[in-house]
């Protein structure tokens, strides 16, 4: 019976680093970034952890925030991460945008 808790338990961990790391998350800061993605840290006020595909990099509605955060913060970005200078409602309204291009 130990072994099948833990193996539930491991499972449950597994699931909350993945749900995460897909969706962000402020308070966990240190969950792991899947390959091919990278962490942002986005809105105004208390900054809230977004996990991105990197191919989001190369699409101009996105390089404009990352001209903005240059702007704005140059490299030296208060999170430790890169930090995007803009709400998270207009955030999320950008990368409706990606996901459909």
């Amino acid at each position: 019976m130990g072994i099948k808790l833990m193996g539930i338990t491991h499972a449950k961990q597994k699931l909350q680093r993945t749900l995460s790391a897909r969706y962000g998350s402020a308070a966990d800061t240190n969950a792991e970034v899947p390959k091919g993605h990278f962490a942002v840290y986005v809105g105004e006020g208390k900054k809230k952890r977004f996990v991105i595909p990197i191919s989001y990099l190369n699409h101009p509605l996105f390089q404009d925030l990352l001209t903005k955060a240059e702007e704005e913060f140059g490299y030296d970005h208060p999170t430790g991460g890169l930090t995007i200078p803009c709400s998270e409602d207009y955030f999320l309204s950008v990368t409706s945008v990606l996901n459909c291009s």
